[in-house]
């Protein structure tokens, strides 16, 4: 994959796209976790969402870029 990627004219990096593929990803895991009620058992919630994206969007890079 690039490093960078042109979107109108202007590079972004091709980090950007995986980071909101998996915002979105992350988000549909977090609906389903909810929904199968672990959020009950889970001492921090917040921080429990914030280290999913950074597991889910380091895998997605991982997995690109290795």
């Amino acid at each position: 994959m690039p490093r960078e990627i042109a979107v109108l004219g202007a590079f972004i990096p091709a980090l950007v796209p995986l980071f909101i593929g998996g915002a979105a990803l992350t988000w549909l895991v977090d609906r389903l976790l909810a929904s199968l009620g672990l959020y009950r058992v889970v001492w921090h919630p917040a921080l429990f969402r914030a280290s999913l994206l950074a597991c889910v969007c380091g895998l997605l890079g991982l997995a690109v870029y290795r």
